[in-house]
């Protein structure tokens, strides 16, 4: 039993590293909700979750109001007790974003506590599928960025020796969309992942029409086409095109995910361990794809998906936005397109404490 001794919980502000724009939003800042747990065995465990610019304060004060102190004393060893008893006790206002971003920061403190409690790396103790995971590219394809930007990005990540690129679309005409899109197909060749992804922003009959020059462009998915919560207008869009649709990001239960997959209305999961409530649940989501025979290639959070997309074997790539160099002490490791588990006991993130505490903002 490893019981737990103190709990805290705070926000920081981290400045975006670039402007980062898509069909419907840009990323503003990343508000950064920090959860740290000390046990009794003198074991210290850091999870974290973020919003890309509003709503942090609202999960923190989730955090401070209501969840913390139902912590204390608990043994931290249990991760899966402690998760769902603090689901219960905000079952009121389950399932949605601010809860489960909230659970979030304390699942991932907690598979911090556990992996250092036993000694091993997060990959590892997960699952431990694979030491190394694909990347692809998306800092060079947002939609802001002009036609030129786009293809010397992408030419720039096919050098390094990455694997993939994503471009965003939802230009007010397709056949802009489409001009972009083929003028990074022709500097990149085809034997390069190309994807696309348009932010929820189209319509059904729209994101069918422009289905069509993605399968010319050889797309390898096509990313939130509609609403995230159009789970029968996603399996209609991918019955229609031989395109993979590629959906999670913006899905915050099991259960949606279950829908999805059961109706053939995904076939690349995005789960994104902040949005689904953690690792635990993270977890369960991969494996449930398994099941389905389906890929998982998780959204954002680059500097925690690379050691969970290890952990499993349906793992498909990772999605590479660095945001997280102005608060730790050490990058990512690459080597020939692919990202490297972190191998010391714990989440492998190495935080840098006195950067976080200047970025402290409540």
């Amino acid at each position: 039993m490893s019981k737990i001794r103190r709990v805290d919980a705070y926000l920081c502000d981290i400045e975006v590293e670039r402007p980062r724009t898509d069909a419907i939003q840009a990323f503003l800042k990343q508000e950064t909700i920090f959860v740290e747990i000390e046990t009794e065995d003198a074991i210290n465990g850091i999870g974290y979750s973020y919003t890309i610019g509003t709503g942090g304060r609202a999960v923190l004060q989730l955090l401070k109001q209501d969840l913390l102190h139902l912590l204390v004393g608990e043994d931290a060893c249990q991760i899966e007790a402690l998760w769902q008893k603090l689901f219960w006790a905000t079952h009121a206002t389950a399932v949605g974003a601010i809860t489960s971003l909230a659970l979030a920061a304390v699942d991932t403190a907690l598979w911090d506590v556990r992996c250092k409690a036993a000694r091993q790396p997060l990959w590892l103790l997960a699952g431990g599928a694979k030491k190394k995971v694909p990347l692809y590219d998306t800092e060079g394809g947002w939609l802001h960025l002009s036609t030129e930007e786009l293809v010397q990005g992408a030419i720039e990540s096919k050098k390094r020796g990455w694997p993939g690129v994503k471009l965003k679309i939802g230009k007010p005409y397709a056949e802009e969309d489409a001009e972009r899109l083929q003028a990074v197909r022709q500097a990149i060749g085809s034997r390069m992942h190309l994807m696309v992804d348009a932010n929820q922003s189209m319509t059904y009959p729209e994101a069918k029409r422009r289905a069509r020059f993605l399968e010319e462009a050889g797309v390898f998915w096509f990313e939130e086409p509609l609403p995230a919560e159009d789970v029968s207008g996603h399996a209609r869009l991918a019955s229609s095109t031989s395109v993979p649709i590629a959906v999670g990001e913006s899905i915050y239960s099991s259960s949606h995910f279950r829908e999805y997959l059961a109706t053939g209305a995904a076939g690349i999961i995005q789960v994104d361990a902040a949005r689904i409530g953690g690792i635990t649940p993270w977890l369960k989501v991969a494996h449930l794809a398994e099941s389905f025979n389906v890929q998982v290639a998780p959204h954002f959070l680059m500097e925690l998906h690379i050691s969970l997309a290890a952990a499993v074997p349906n793992s498909l790539y990772v999605e590479h936005i660095p945001q997280l160099r102005a608060v730790t002490t050490r990058e990512v490791q690459i080597e020939e397109g692919y990202a490297l588990a972190p191998n010391e006991p714990g989440l492998g993130i190495a935080w840098d404490m006195q950067a976080i505490e200047r970025t402290r903002v409540a």
